[in-house]
């Protein structure tokens, strides 16, 4: 079944489109940089912290349809996806982080950040939304 996207949720999928375009963008460069050891001092912190930049964008998109969203319960929908997201996101971190504490996990976390995690959260979000509401929005 085809659901016609609000405005709010059109923009979302625009904003979503290009930060990803640009993540990926800055990864491979970034890469490429360090691969070919021309990245130092000032310069390999910036690239280090580059792709980062679009990751904090898709935070800021998030809380963008949340706010520009009119549908109240569409809305409601979004702000629950996020909360779970969220309380996901610190659960999974902060186990790990009493594993590492305790030298049961290698330090580090193999690239998979409190990032990856609230975004997979969005995901659970979503499915609590479905299991609890009966639907889990329109987007995102």
């Amino acid at each position: 079944m085809s659901t016609k996207m609000s405005p709010a949720a059109r923009r979302y999928t625009l904003r979503l489109a290009v930060l990803m375009t640009i993540y990926v963008a800055t990864l491979f460069f970034a890469k490429w940089m360090f691969k070919h050891q021309l990245a130092h001092g000032a310069l390999a912190y910036a690239l280090a912290i580059l792709p980062g930049l679009p990751i904090i964008g898709v935070f800021w998109a998030v809380m963008r349809l949340i706010v520009e969203e009119k549908d109240e319960f569409v809305r409601l929908l979004h702000v629950r996806q996020a909360l779970v997201a969220t309380g996901f996101c610190l659960t999974v971190m902060t186990v790990w982080e009493w594993l590492q504490n305790f030298d049961l996990v290698a330090p580090g976390n193999g690239g998979f950040g409190a990032a990856f995690f609230w975004f997979a959260g969005l995901g659970v979000g979503a499915l609590y939304n479905r299991l609890t509401l009966g639907t889990s929005g329109d987007c995102a």
